[in-house]
């Protein structure tokens, strides 16, 4: 039986894990599936993103594979191997290696990450079709207040 055919009773009485679970795998299926056409993974973009001191990289600084899961940890699937993901990278030319094993960006490497980011929207908005905003808020305080139930703290 799919949510469509359940009634409101039936849906409420869901485990919320169970949904968020499937929710989850099913995003990030698609998600990485979308980068995949464009010819990237979703850990080469997120390493990417880590490194650029115009995105999520504080400094700018370069780091090794270990540091760099290490920043990864609450968003890297087990699957992810970064160590072949940077050597990718590297081939492409949009990540140097120093003496130290650290990872760089190269100013290559930050034009990719740009362009790779213009991604984002469309697979946004494949996702979010049919969902108005108000609706996908209200989803987010729902699940925001089960974590908090749950006794952790969200993001």
């Amino acid at each position: 039986m799919t949510t469509q055919q359940m009634s409101d009773a039936e849906l409420a009485g869901q485990p919320a894990a169970y949904w968020t679970g499937v929710a989850y795998e099913a995003l990030i299926a698609f998600t990485r599936a979308r980068q995949l056409e464009k010819g990237y993974t979703q850990p080469q973009f997120w390493l990417l993103r880590n490194l650029s001191a115009n995105d999520i990289s504080p400094d700018g600084e370069g780091m090794t594979v270990a540091e760099l899961r290490e920043a990864m940890k609450s968003y890297i699937r087990p699957e992810d191997d970064l160590a072949a993901d940077s050597a990718m990278l590297e081939e492409r030319g949009w990540l140097r290696r120093d003496a130290e094993d650290r990872l760089w960006l190269t100013e290559e490497g930050e034009r990719a990450r740009v362009d790779l980011a213009r991604n984002a929207p469309a697979i946004r908005a494949a996702l979010h079709e049919g969902i108005d905003d108000a609706d996908y808020v209200v989803a987010l305080k729902v699940l925001g207040q089960l974590i908090r139930n749950a006794g952790a703290t969200t993001p």
